[in-house]
């Protein structure tokens, strides 16, 4: 008998998310998500010690990846 291959566990959608899960979402390391928050690049929000990431951020995050990406290849050519 195999053993059966461990599944992603999904990430509830919310206007929220701790660091782990912003982690699970952008498939980034803790200590390279702490960096893109401090060069200002990854929003984030504090609530009482807890450091949290709003959806919105994760998705600005992830179009400011996508426009670098595709001026990149635009110099390129």
């Amino acid at each position: 008998m195999t053993n059966p291959i461990p599944m992603p566990v999904a990430v509830p959608e919310r206007h929220l998310y701790r660091i782990t899960e912003a982690m699970r979402l952008l498939s980034m390391s803790r200590s390279f998500i702490y960096e893109q928050i401090r060069a200002g690049r990854l929003r984030s929000v504090k609530q009482g010690r807890a450091r949290l990431i709003p959806a919105t951020a994760i998705q600005e995050y992830v179009q400011l990846l996508i426009d670098e990406s595709e001026v990149s290849l635009d110099e390129t050519a």
